[in-house]
């Protein structure tokens, strides 16, 4: 039946509950060599009702060319539901593609994963007067601006953006604004404490 072969490629998709299933290639194939011969099969009836005049191929005609277009409409939603899930994982992974998942993207995935990155990169560096910012840090916002630390190894003195000193040593409890100490969170220095 036309259009059985990318109505799977959608569903199998979708049922996947890794990150990104192994692409395709055989259904991807598949739906292409379909819709090339419904295109072939179309353009020989179309030639005969020109020269016919026959109104008895039109309904035919308009089925085919339906599903030629469903087929194409289903091969792009399973590519663009992959390019959103390959932009998920750029947020959620950061600008190195897991060694777990590189093996189930192809090769113009893999690029448009890179050129993705490389884009986001330099956004990220052009706003925030010239200095940058991360917008990969915090994916919710915070539901507050300030976070008890705990301090665990001695870091010596920290300069806040207000300019208050604050020395920070082994065991030592702080209330400090988020964004200045969540680098300090993430090297290990400090200790988010819930």
């Amino acid at each position: 039946m036309f259009g059985d072969n990318a109505f799977n490629l959608l569903k199998d998709l979708q049922r996947s509950s890794q990150t990104i299933p192994a692409f395709d290639d055989d259904g991807v194939r598949q739906v292409l060599e379909e819709i090339k011969a419904i295109f072939e099969e179309n353009v020989a009836q179309a030639s005969n009702y020109n020269s016919s005049g026959d109104r008895s191929l039109w309904p035919l005609l308009n089925y085919r060319h339906a599903a030629l277009q469903r087929n194409k409409r289903c091969l792009l939603a399973y590519l663009y539901e992959r390019m959103q899930r390959i932009k998920a994982m750029r947020w959620e992974f950061g600008p190195i593609i897991p060694s777990d998942i590189k093996p189930a993207l192809c090769e113009p995935e893999v690029q448009f994963f890179n050129n993705y990155s490389k884009s986001l990169a330099a956004y990220m560096r052009s706003v925030g007067d010239g200095q940058g910012i991360d917008l990969t840090g915090n994916l919710r916002p915070p539901k507050s601006l300030y976070i008890e630390v705990r301090c665990v190894e001695n870091y010596g003195k920290f300069e806040l953006d207000d300019g208050e000193v604050v020395h920070l040593r082994k065991n030592s409890q702080h209330y400090l604004p988020r964004a200045q100490v969540e680098p300090l969170v993430r090297q290990g220095i400090l200790q988010h404490i819930t």
